[in-house]
This record gives C-alpha cells, sequence and structure tokens, in this order.
C-alpha cells in the first residue's frame, strides 16, 4: 500500500512527522529548563518570586468553584416528625 503512493504524499507524511517531532522535542525542552530552573533556585528567590507574584496578582494555587446547588441544606431537608 505504501508503495502505490505518490512520492509528493509520502514527503508530505515525512515532513509532517518530522515537524510534530521538532515540535515536541521543543516544548519537552522548555520545560525540562524551567523545571530545573524552579529547582536549582535557593529557597529565598523562590519566596521572592510568590511575594512578587502575589503583589501583581497572579496566584501560583489553582481554585475550583464548587456548586453546591445539588447538595442538602437545611431548607431542602424533609424531617417526619
Amino acid at each position: 500500500m505504501w508503495k502505490e503512493k505518490p512520492t509528493g504524499i509520502k514527503i508530505l507524511w515525512v515532513w509532517t512527522i518530522g515537524t510534530a517531532a521538532v515540535l515536541l522535542t521543543c516544548v519537552s525542552r522548555t520545560r525540562m529548563r524551567d523545571m530545573e530552573t524552579l529547582l536549582n533556585q535557593p529557597p529565598q528567590q523562590q519566596q521572592q518570586q510568590h511575594q512578587q507574584q502575589q503583589q501583581k496578582g497572579i496566584s501560583s494555587v489553582d481554585h475550583v468553584m464548587v456548586d453546591d446547588s445539588s447538595s442538602p441544606s437545611v431548607d431542602n431537608i424533609i424531617r417526619d416528625d
């Protein structure tokens, strides 16, 4: 089946797969470099960065909104006396 494909299609597939490989390598290297700089920073620098982020309004903690409408409240409880 691969032998039946035109040469142009083969070249496009090689180009596409090669581009994807380069992009994945670039992203993984960037993330590894960022992680290494975070791990190699002295604790004092980390605290200073955290304080700067807080002053700018950037939080390093993810916030999750919870919908409490499905949980039973005092008004929704039916009691048999």
